[in-house]
């Protein structure tokens, strides 16, 4: 026996298995098969994250619920209808416009009362110019 106490063995056996355990780790993950292993674990990690996103997308599509994918493509369809709206807003600015410059042009004796009356109300006063005619569709 020797002359250390029985909690020194153990401090001792503790020490020496936590320092062989230190290295058996350190060149485990030296090698270059953990760094492999590391990365296929992240992979398929990733890969269930996926699979389960879409499964959750799916159940709602099913249930009729609203799902991300859904709001998203509602999403870009309202920034086009946005846009398509903004041209029109801008054909319908060139248009004034150019009403102004041939009511400027025509000089006609009731412009004076036109111009009292404002912008909103010369658009529906002035004729039309040929081949800009209003045409309403169904849509």
């Amino acid at each position: 026996m020797s002359d250390a106490s029985p909690d020194e063995q153990v401090r001792r056996l503790y020490e020496e298995a936590e320092g062989r355990t230190a290295e058996a780790m350190e060149q485990l993950v030296g090698g270059h098969g953990f760094g492999e292993l590391l990365a296929r674990t992240t992979e398929n990690v990733v890969a269930l994250t996926r699979i389960g996103a879409d499964v959750g997308d799916l159940v709602l599509r099913n249930l009729r619920i609203v799902g991300r994918s859904d709001i998203t493509r509602l999403a870009r369809q309202l920034g086009r209808t946005e846009d398509k709206l903004e041209r029109v807003l801008q054909e319908v600015e060139a248009l004034r416009d150019e009403l102004r410059e041939q009511h400027v042009a025509g000089s006609r004796p009731a412009a004076k009362d036109e111009r009292r009356a404002g912008a909103g109300s010369l658009a529906a006063t002035e004729p039309v110019p040929p081949g800009r005619g209003t045409r309403r569709s169904g849509r």
